[in-house]
Formats: structure tokens, sequence, C-alpha cells
């Protein structure tokens, strides 16, 4: 069977067959949660901003034009209601939990090397916590959900170039961050 594209599935939603964004949601739903997720959302809340982001999706399908990457599309929209639910009180917000991520260091190793990665995990999380939001929100989509810098960029509103600059000095910030919590 022929599977369509998200930005074929995406026109057909435009189109009017709203039924294709269930498509859509089940391509996708775990990869924005991870997103909310990672940056800082508790469990319930990013599920909530998860079932936000499709709605707007449908919301605004009018908008969609099919030019360019669907993924910066719908990250661009995420990141829009992210930002809308927070907007009355970004200070109290919960902190992003970087232990969680911990999965892609699947290596054998013994009780006490163990011990030492959690020390390590704890630490990372201590420092990306102590990165202003854009800049993790940066690391997240580079990192931990691996977009492309032009998709990135897409998302962010700038070009490819700065995306890379954003992400580079990000990373300089969080090694600076981590470096001096190791010192401590």
């Amino acid at each position: 069977m022929h599977q369509l594209t998200d930005n074929a599935l995406m026109l057909k939603v435009k189109s009017g067959e709203v039924d294709k964004l269930g498509l859509i949601y089940e391509r996708h739903k775990k990869r924005l949660f991870g997103f909310y997720y990672n940056l800082g959302n508790d469990r319930m809340t990013s599920e909530d901003l998860v079932q936000n982001a499709f709605m707007r999706m449908l919301k605004y399908k009018k908008s969609y034009t099919g030019e360019g990457s669907f993924m910066a599309w719908m990250f661009r929209t995420a990141r829009n209601v992210h930002y809308d639910y927070h907007k009355k009180d970004m200070k109290n917000r919960n902190q992003t939990d970087v232990a969680d991520i911990a999965y892609k260091l699947e290596q054998e190793v013994s009780d006490a090397d163990i011990m030492d990665q959690n020390d390590t995990v704890a630490q990372l999380q201590r420092a990306m916590n102590s990165l202003p939001a854009a800049k993790r929100e940066v690391l997240v989509l580079s990192k931990f959900k691996e977009m492309k810098f032009s998709d990135i960029g897409a998302v962010l509103g700038c070009s490819e170039g700065a995306a890379k600059v954003k992400a580079h000095r990000a990373l300089n910030d969080l090694k600076i961050a981590f470096e001096k919590m190791q010192i401590t």
C-alpha cells in the first residue's frame, strides 16, 4: 500500500479530509510528547500540549502551504502552543528532566559506573536547567529530536546558519555550566 507523506496528508486535511489528521497524529504524537516533556513539562501537561498542538493544526489548516518541511511547520505550531500555555507564568514552570534522556547512554557498566553515570546525569540536568528557555529549546530540537538545522531555523524563524550558531552557543553554554557544576 502506498503510504502518503506528512505533507500530502496535511494538504488533504487542508482540503477538507480532516480524518487524515489522525494519521499524522499517530505518526508524531510521541515525537511531540518528547518535545514538550524535554522542555520541562510534566507528563500530563505534555499530553495536553500534544492535544492542543493537533487542535491548533486543525484550526489553522488553511495556513499550511505545503512548501518547506512539514516537520518544521508542525514544530513551529507546537512551539507556539507551548509558549501560549506558559505565557502567564514562565518563572514557575517545571524544569527539563534530562534523566529521562539517559536511555541514550546505552552501554553495559558496573554498579559503580552506574552510580557515577547517575551523578553525571543529575549534573547535566542541573546544567540544562540553568540555561535560558531558548537555549534549552534549541538543544532539545537539535540533540534530542535530531532535527536538521534547516528545519530548526524554520521553527525558530531564522536561517539555517543562525540555527547552527544558536545550537553551538547553547551547547557551549551547557558545557560551561556542566563544568562549573563538576568543580563545586
